[in-house]
């Protein structure tokens, strides 16, 4: 309904999003170019989940950081219809390399033994041993102790501890992928 009424020319994209409420006017933008481009099927919503490989992720990453494009000019490159998946997978490169664009999103899939053990009787599920236990304490203890230490040192120094662990994502990412 936006599009076909930018299109009708009456309106443009920074008045149509205050008429219609939507918060940014760059949404109704993004809009209009994937109509340009894929036309109505590029405005619905997708009800299955389309998966791109890790090399592919790159590519595209590549292309906009050597042509210095837009993430909706990116996408329109590539035939990408949802432009702001490649702002989630410039964060997850920054924040975790390479692997982190192979993780895939949401919960994973119970397996039908994880499901028929739902239906089991506690007694026939293995209980940790005591040992296991106090292990698996400590693991939770250290991490506990080593996130409150990392939020000490931003607390104390914001921009001191974003520097130096921004310089560890640039050291990251400046690597050759294979």
């Amino acid at each position: 309904m936006v599009v076909k009424e930018y299109n009708e020319g009456t309106l443009g994209h920074k008045l149509l999003a205050t008429k219609y409420g939507v918060k940014a006017h760059s949404q109704v933008k993004r809009w209009i170019d994937v109509y340009k481009k894929f036309g109505k099927e590029g405005l619905k919503r997708k009800n299955h989940k389309e998966t791109y490989s890790v090399q592919f992720k790159l590519d595209v990453l590549s292309f906009m950081k050597r042509t210095g494009s837009s993430e909706t000019e990116t996408a329109l490159h590539f035939g990408l219809a949802n432009p702001p998946i490649i702002g989630s997978w410039k964060k997850s490169f920054m924040e975790g390399g390479t692997e982190a664009l192979d993780r895939p999103k949401g919960r994973p899939p119970m397996s039908n033994k994880a499901k028929n053990g739902k239906n089991k009787k506690p007694a026939e599920v293995k209980e940790m041993t005591y040992e296991q236990k106090l292990e698996r304490e400590n693991e939770l203890l250290r991490l506990e102790v080593e996130y409150l230490k990392k939020l000490r040192a931003f607390q104390m120094d914001p921009e001191g501890y974003l520097e130096k662990h921004k310089q560890r994502y640039h050291s990251n990412s400046n690597k050759p992928s294979n």
